[in-house]
């Protein structure tokens, strides 16, 4: 069957390199209205999208990361210079997995458009440890949210064959 969703989904790939060219803020608009039109639990659109392409403060958040976990590490957003930083109320019901489809949407999204994401859940590790409410507030989260997830995007510098699909996680059930 030939349909381009189908064919973006097939072709979409975590991109863990990328240039130095900018992502422009006609794109970051693009991507930031694919989020927003993702469905959510009763329409309640729980996430708030924070845009950061400021890598003094983008190394601060990957140092923390690496120093939360008490371990040595490299860069976790595989150089994209943009990284959308999604939060939502932690104790809301379907709170992350509505901020998951918005990701999706913004992986999608960019694809359409020529630009490679990385969705990343490490960085909770920097909100989570000493200096989380610091970084929440550098963030701009609002009030009583937290991190839900991130996602790095950037113009693709190289990328990687399809995982092999494994037959045995499907069961059908009649």
């Amino acid at each position: 069957m030939s349909n381009p969703v189908l064919q973006a989904i097939a072709d979409r790939r975590s991109i863990r390199s990328y240039t130095d060219q900018k992502v422009s803020k006609e794109q970051i608009d693009t991507l930031l209205k694919a989020a927003q039109e993702a469905p959510s639990a009763r329409n309640s659109q729980p996430w708030h999208f924070t845009v950061v392409q400021n890598e003094d403060l983008l190394k601060e958040i990957n140092d923390e990361v690496w120093a939360s976990l008490n371990e040595k590490g490299g860069d976790i957003y595989h150089g994209a210079k943009t990284v959308i930083f999604i939060s939502s109320d932690p104790v809301a019901r379907w709170a992350r997995l509505d901020c998951g489809i918005a990701t999706q949407n913004i992986a999608l999204a960019a694809h359409a458009i020529g630009l490679g994401t990385v969705i990343l859940g490490r960085p909770e590790a920097a909100f989570t440890g000493k200096r989380g409410e610091e970084l929440n507030k550098k963030l701009k989260f609002p009030q009583g949210q937290a991190f839900a997830v991130s996602i790095a995007v950037g113009v693709p510098a190289g990328t990687k064959d399809a995982h092999p699909i494994e037959a045995d996680r499907v069961s059908f059930v009649d």
